[in-house]
């Protein structure tokens, strides 16, 4: 449905690949260089684009990013729009401003 955020869900390829798409500027914002960088759980939701809510973990405790993708028709860039750093395994995905 158009606007609500789907249940979490187990990472896939294709979330992956945005979370590559920002590794950069999520390294940035951390100060750090990141040697583990998977992408384990999402949530995402359909408005202009897609939002997405992904756990990402990064060795020692999780990230949570908050990631933008374009329309296609848009030119379908990825944007981070935000990041939660020392999350925990279980910690749920909520949105979040940053």
């Amino acid at each position: 449905m158009p606007g609500a955020w789907s249940e979490t869900k187990n990472a896939t390829d294709e979330i992956q690949k945005i979370c590559d798409q920002v590794k950069g500027p999520v390294e940035a914002i951390a100060d750090r260089k990141y040697t583990v960088y998977r992408a384990v759980k999402y949530r995402s939701q359909l408005v202009a684009g897609e939002n997405f809510l992904i756990k990402v973990d990064v060795g020692e405790d999780y990230d949570h990013l908050s990631v933008y993708r374009k329309l296609p028709c848009d030119g379908g860039e990825v944007v981070l729009r935000g990041v939660e750093q020392h999350r925990t395994k279980d910690a749920p995905l909520v949105p979040f401003t940053n």
